[in-house]
């Protein structure tokens, strides 16, 4: 019954950081799937995702055609992240000892992962890749990704992320730091490979974005917890010099041109929390819409952006009138798709929202057409 009633108070602004024990992960979970951050369960106090079941470990396995993906299961790891608020509270509900993964790519975050362990240093060709560090550079001092990641920045200009105050970071129980980024521009980052030889940002600095995972603020592992730095408690926008270096050094790959940008994951929440299940035909029909206007943001003009948006609103009103969302639910989720698609004219998205919802309102939509 606890799980039943978190799921359904869960407030998105405030970050869990004085619940009990007991109730943390539930709360942590929920807490990040309502700002739109896909989670999945990691193995008790570790950082690594729980086992697959014995079928999923099989060497013949197919994921693509995983039984268990499409039951709801947890197995393949960042790959069950899910956005369902039931399915979060049967995971976590009654497992308190589970961890919370957050899968960075479908979040639409880029994570800066910065490393603090005691290492001999590599050669001067690596401590920031395809950057030429003179010989006559003085690297005295220089032990660990705060200071690799430091020189970069400075290099460019620029204040580390490891200083930035102005997103979320958040500190490792290994002493390291993980500075979240919002990745508002829909390019589709890559992790860093490790450290055999792969991409990474610098020495002892990775990213973590498509293809990875992240451990949420809060999570308690046998080595400590995850703690937020600072006040602040939501990603900022990805900075221009970083995603520059990000594609410098292989995080972007060649054939990945920028396209129509996703359906906000708040958006999509907004329409998940209304009620409606990921699969439910009216979840479904609005997120398609969203993802019109969404889509706009690649086009700066001729995309009939106001159109669209007027479109998806008379639908959400049809909806609304329907019973299938609730007003504040839709109008908060066109408002998420406006605003990523058409930032500086709020007032008139506005606007257009409140007409379409209230036109749609008058012909209430049942799921095989209008009443």
């Amino acid at each position: 019954m606890a799980a039943e009633l978190r799921v359904s108070r869960g407030d998105s602004r405030q970050f869990p950081e004085a619940e009990p024990v007991a109730e943390q992960p539930l709360t942590t979970a929920l807490w990040c799937a309502r700002q739109g951050w896909p989670v999945h369960p990691l193995a008790p106090g570790r950082k690594t995702p729980v086992a697959n079941c014995e079928a999923c470990r099989r060497p013949d396995h197919d994921r693509a055609r995983c039984r268990c993906l499409r039951s709801g299961r947890w197995c393949h790891g960042f790959h069950a992240a899910t956005l369902d608020l039931d399915r979060i509270g049967q995971w976590w509900g009654g497992r308190p000892g589970l961890g919370v993964g957050v899968a960075t790519g479908p979040a639409g975050l880029v994570v800066i992962d910065v490393d603090a362990h005691s290492r001999e240093l590599p050669r001067r060709d690596r401590l920031l890749p395809g950057v030429g560090i003179a010989a006559g550079i003085d690297l005295t001092g220089l032990a660990n990704g705060f200071h690799t990641l430091g020189l970069l920045a400075a290099l460019r200009g620029a204040t580390s992320p490891a200083d930035d105050a102005s997103t979320l970071r958040v500190r490792t129980p290994s002493g390291g730091l993980h500075v979240w980024y919002r990745n508002d521009a829909g390019h589709r980052w890559q992790c860093s490979a490790g450290s055999g030889g792969g991409r990474a940002l610098a020495w002892q600095v990775d990213v973590r974005a498509h293809g990875g995972y992240i451990v949420a603020p809060g999570t308690v592992t046998e080595a400590g917890t995850y703690r937020p730095v600072g006040a602040v408690r939501t990603p900022a926008p990805l900075p221009a010099w970083l995603a520059r270096e990000l594609q410098r050094t292989g995080h972007l790959p060649t054939s990945s041109a920028p396209g129509p940008r996703p359906v906000p994951p708040r958006a999509r929440q907004a329409v998940l929390a209304a009620g409606g299940r990921s699969d439910a035909p009216g979840e479904r029909l609005l997120t398609g819409l969203l993802a019109e206007v969404a889509a706009c943001a690649s086009v700066p003009e001729g995309a009939a952006f106001s159109e669209k948006l007027n479109r998806a609103a008379y639908t959400a009103g049809g909806l609304v009138a329907a019973g299938h969302v609730t007003e504040d639910q839709a109008v908060r989720a066109l408002r998420e798709a406006a605003g990523l698609a058409r930032p500086d004219q709020e007032r008139r998205n506005l606007a257009i929202i409140r007409g379409g919802l209230g036109a749609g309102r008058l012909r209430p939509l049942a799921l095989g057409g209008r009443a």
